[in-house]
């Protein structure tokens, strides 16, 4: 079994890519990282989501080769989804010509609680419902290649701390809200996922006002039922009325944003709401962790309105200066790039281990 101090030695973040480089031996580099030397290798990364799967290939400088998308609507058995990946991963191979043997290694995320050392999906809430998936040893059957998964919000984290709003930060909290909510914390340039692999649940912060429920993994906590985008539409229909506005009662979070910026005082409500708890969760982090730079993500949380009507508070209360708030540049692709990420290290970590004649990883 991987054990966690090997898997977090794979969480430090390289400089970005800055073009392509050589080490002493000749091998192409990836910020100082070398793939086998049998040839052109390329590393996946997959992103997991209720809706949609969607997969990259790219070679050992992180540029992408290819793409691949599929949906997973109706689609919930873990083998299923790997049947999928499997699928995915064999077309991008056969769109550049590549052998299944270029293939190093693979990375996913997961939308859940995830235990990265045993490769085991704990629990995901909303999308899948799985419970205790060992989705990397799936992983590894199908691809023949080793496997790493993680938490889709950490790999949001590690894509923009490699190539997005984080780079050159060493110390920074990345927060993803879209239909939940959810950290990727990184300190002194690693993840940092806790002692039971949960740090950065932060959709379990206690909010004045909402019921207070024992903690249950896999299920929305009180942050996250404010202002997580399921949360946000459950506040709407709450104090929407026929009289309080012209808009249906089944607006997405995001067109309610919309609509607040177009005018509409109940929509303009429900974003001040929403926008004042998330500044209280904000100043709390940074209270206990005193990270400089927040990147908000998630097709909620990179709503321009929110990062405006949140960063009007911090000025408000005069905040340190040295505390920054902006949104994601990845986007969406920010899961996708941390999962080439993760890979890219998991194939140099395996490849180290064989040529340093280290004893290898069991799984």
């Amino acid at each position: 079994m991987r054990n966690k101090g090997t898997a977090i030695m794979t969480n430090f973040f390289p400089g970005p890519v800055s073009g392509e480089s050589r080490n002493a031996s000749g091998n192409h580099t990836c910020a100082g990282q070398a793939l086998p030397e049998s040839g052109p290798g390329y590393v996946a990364g997959a992103d997991i989501g209720g809706t949609n799967l969607r997969l990259a290939l790219a070679d050992a400088q992180g540029v992408i080769a290819a793409r691949w998308s599929a949906s997973t609507i109706g689609i919930r058995n873990a083998k299923s989804v790997v049947e999928l990946i499997r699928d995915g991963v064999q077309a991008m191979l056969d769109e550049i010509s590549a052998p299944a043997e270029s293939l190093k290694a693979i990375a996913a995320g997961a939308p859940g609680a995830t235990n990265v050392g045993d490769g085991i999906v704990v629990a995901t809430s909303y999308l899948m419902g799985w419970r205790n998936v060992p989705f990397r040893a799936l992983l590894e059957d199908a691809l023949h290649v080793p496997a790493a998964v993680d938490n889709d919000v950490n790999l949001a984290a590690l894509g923009e701390g490699w190539l997005g709003a984080a780079q050159h930060v060493s110390e920074f909290v990345f927060l993803g809200i879209g239909t939940g909510v959810g950290a990727g914390i990184v300190l002194n340039r690693q993840l940092f996922r806790g002692v039971n692999w949960n740090a950065g649940e932060v959709g379990y912060m206690l909010v004045p006002g909402t019921p207070e429920t024992k903690r249950e993994t896999g299920r929305a906590g009180s942050l996250e039922e404010m202002i997580g985008g399921e949360g946000i539409r459950a506040q709407w229909r709450i104090l929407w009325n026929e009289n309080a506005t012209p808009l249906p009662s089944s607006l997405l979070a995001t067109e309610i944003f919309d609509h607040a910026v177009q005018g509409d005082a109940l929509a303009q409500t429900i974003l001040a709401q929403t926008a004042r708890i998330l500044f209280y969760a904000i100043y709390n982090i940074w209270s206990v962790l005193n990270c400089p730079l927040f990147v908000l993500g998630g097709g909620v949380g990179v709503h321009p309105a929110l990062l405006r009507e949140v960063n009007t508070l911090l000025t408000e209360w005069q905040m340190d200066s040295s505390l920054q708030l902006t949104h994601s540049l990845l986007g969406r692709d920010a899961q996708l790039f941390g999962a080439l990420r993760f890979a890219l290290d998991t194939a140099d970590l395996q490849t180290t281990n064989v040529t340093a004649g280290a004893p290898s990883i069991s799984r």
